[in-house]
């Protein structure tokens, strides 16, 4: 039996959704604008789960970003999709999901020509314990405390996704899971 493939929902300009495409074939050098998100888990002493994307990635491989990242199926709530990914990518059951940046959105081409073009909401999350991530996610992870990710995102831009250095730029107030 076959498994059904991933589907990620197509957007108009203004955020409609207007149709789906399958995720193994919508990231190219034209992606069409798709819903997504981005998630930053913190621990119980306020650290931040960040990850380095699995290197079998097909955008920005190797690279240092938030705790992870997905695309809503169509019709599943954010906070399902959240709480499904971070179980998938991160082995992580996380609670008190909060959005910090509902209208987050960007387009970015990564050094292979493959472009990201995502409405993406930022949100926290809480997990107390350690990820066990899949191996096809996730390369490497680490907790750091906040003003230690910024200070590294901002002297080494070229080390980490293109998100994250503009979630940080825009984050309201203290760059908490309070946010």
């Amino acid at each position: 039996m076959s498994e059904t493939p991933e589907l990620v929902v197509l957007l108009a300009d203004d955020g409609t959704p207007i149709g789906t495409a399958e995720k193994a074939t919508v990231h190219t050098a034209d992606t069409p604008l798709h819903q997504a998100f981005s998630c930053h888990v913190f621990d119980d002493a306020g650290r931040v789960l960040v990850t380095r994307r699995a290197l079998s990635k097909k955008t920005w491989p190797g690279v240092w970003t938030n705790s992870f990242c997905g695309h809503p199926a169509p019709g599943e709530d954010l906070s399902e999709a959240i709480a499904r990914r971070a179980e998938r990518e991160l082995g992580l059951a996380v609670s008190d999901v909060r959005v910090a940046l509902p209208d987050f959105r960007y387009r970015a081409v990564d050094a292979s020509g493959v472009a990201e073009n995502e409405i993406c909401p930022v949100y926290t999350a809480r997990a107390s314990s350690d990820p066990q991530p899949a191996a096809d996610e996730v390369a490497e992870w680490a907790w750091v405390e906040p003003d230690a990710l910024r200070s590294a995102v901002a002297a080494t831009p070229f080390a980490y996704s293109p998100w994250i250095g503009w979630q940080l730029a825009v984050w309201p107030g203290d760059y908490s899971p309070e946010a």
